[in-house]
Parts: C-alpha cells; sequence; structure tokens
C-alpha cells in the first residue's frame, strides 16, 4: 500500500522462521517484486536490525538508495513464546532484541539523521512508527517475554514522540491483531472463511499508511489499537482512585489498598475492554 501512495520502499527481512531462526532473501524480494510490479519502487535490505551496525545499515540504504529518509516502519518480530517457569534466557533474550531494541536501533539512527537535517537548516517532516501489541499493552498468558517487549515499545513510542517533536518527527504505533504467519500457529488459522477476512492484514495497511503520510502531523505519541476492521486509541496508564492521608503502618494498609483496587477499573482483557 505504501508503494501504490508513492512511497520509495525499502523492505527489510532477514526471511528467519517465526521464532527467528534461520535467514532468506526471499520475503523481502517478494515484497518488492510486488511493489515494482505495481509501478512502484522498492529495494531488499537483509540486515539484522536488532544489531547496532544492520540498523545504521538499514537507515543508511534509505538515504543512499533514494535521496533522503521520510519514513521508518518497526515492524520486526518473533514469537517464542513459554509460560514464565518454563521460560528459558534466551528465549527472554531474543524476543526483547528483535522486538524492542529492534526497534530502538533504526529510530535512534533515523533520529539523528533527522536531527542533522535538522541542524543544517532544512526542514523535516518525518515519521516513524512501531509495532506493539495488545499482548503488550493488555495481557497476555505465555508471552511475558513477547508482552514486555511491546509494552516497552508503547512506552518507547510515547517518550521518542516527546523527544522528536522539536525536530519535526511524530512518533506513533499501532497494536494490530490480524491473521499472519505469526498468528496462524495461535489458533487463527483454524477461523472460518468470514473471520478470516475480517483479520487479514489489508486492514492494519491503511492507518499506517495515514500515519506515514503528511497529513498526520498532528498526530503523535498515540498507540492505535487495529483488531480486524475495528480502529481504536487505546487509552495508556492513569492515576486512578487516590489516597490523600496514607498511612505509615503497614497493618493499617491493607484495608486502603482493599479500597482504592474495589474502586478502580479492573484492567482489560485481551480485547481492550474489562475483564
Amino acid at each position: 500500500m505504501l508503494g501504490t501512495q508513492g512511497a520509495k520502499v525499502v523492505v527489510n527481512d532477514i526471511g528467519g522462521a517465526v521464532d527467528g531462526s534461520g535467514t532468506s532473501a526471499s520475503p523481502a524480494q517478494e515484497v518488492v517484486d510486488e511493489i515494482v510490479a505495481n509501478g512502484g519502487h522498492a529495494v531488499v535490505n537483509s540486515d539484522d536490525i536488532s544489531s547496532w551496525d544492520g540498523a545504521e545499515r538499514l537507515i543508511s540504504q534509505a538515504v543512499e538508495e533514494f535521496g533522503t529518509l521520510d519514513v521508518v516502519i518497526n515492524n520486526a518480530g518473533i514469537l517464542r513464546d513459554r509460560m514464565l517457569t518454563n521460560m528459558t534466557e534466551a528465549e527472554w533474550d531474543a524476543v526483547i532484541s528483535v522486538h524492542l531494541k529492534g526497534t530502538f536501533g533504526p529510530s535512534r539512527h533515523a533520529a539523528a539523521y533527522w536531527r542533522e537535517k535538522v541542524k543544517a537548516g532544512e526542514q523535516v517532516d518525518a515519521r516513524i512508527i512501531n509495532t506493539s501489541s495488545p499482548s503488550g499493552i493488555y495481557g497476555n498468558v505465555g508471552q511475558t517475554n513477547y508482552g514486555a517487549a511491546k509494552a516497552g515499545i508503547a512506552a518507547f513510542t510515547i517518550i521518542a514522540a516527546k523527544e522528536l517533536a522539536r525536530y519535526g518527527v511524530t512518533v506513533n504505533a499501532i497494536a494490530p491483531a490480524a491473521l499472519t504467519r505469526m498468528t496462524e500457529n495461535l489458533g487463527m488459522g483454524q477461523a472460518d472463511d468470514m473471520t478470516k477476512a475480517m483479520l487479514s492484514p489489508r486492514w492494519i495497511a491503511p492507518i499506517v499508511t495515514w500515519l506515514a503520510s503528511s497529513e498526520s502531523a498532528d498526530v503523535s505519541g498515540r498507540v492505535f489499537d487495529v483488531t480486524g476492521q475495528a480502529l481504536s486509541v487505546s487509552e495508556g496508564w492513569h492515576r486512578g482512585p487516590t489516597e490523600k492521608e496514607p498511612t505509615d503502618d503497614p497493618a493499617q494498609l491493607g484495608e486502603i489498598v482493599r479500597r482504592l483496587v474495589a474502586e478502580a477499573r479492573p484492567n482489560a482483557n485481551m480485547s481492550g475492554y474489562d475483564e
């Protein structure tokens, strides 16, 4: 969709399996071929964006190929689901590295590029679009690694938006739910045809394309929940019921805490609504 709207695209994909193992240039090349076949401009990048140098090469390639950089979409991800009691250090580290560091690296190198342009007196109208998840902003059993990374990306988005506003850069995120290669083994692959149509990735592309456009210049620091055909703005943490006359006696604190919890809105379920 970006290609059909006139964007010149660097398609990054190491071509690994859902768990991050292996490499192949084929997935990125297939997307490039599709964009080119539709009259667009695109090139392949197969760098590992969870590495500092790989992320830098990705950003540099965009500038070298097309003369400038306007938009970074951070969408790399893997799954290594496991209950906390059984999760290994490697399963934790791999997911955090790809999702969280893989968002930081390209964003950081892009931000430095845009800052230098502003320092040189040029005007910047740029975008960073990150990929969070309902598993991160709402929470999902079996995904402490994935959920922690995705929650971190949501927080990263809000903070980066505040930092980069001075340079003409907006930062937003999506928290999508769709039937893809990553989710087909989570039971979604058994959905009926109507559900599959509703959960097609085609419903994710429009909000990303709009956020990448100049029309979105006044929207920053937001996370958009995109579930099938439903588009929502996710509302982050807010201070809830508060005790304004605290006690320093833990023996008396239990009653206060239970009252505050009873008055508080419950945590959302995976659909984003009260459980």
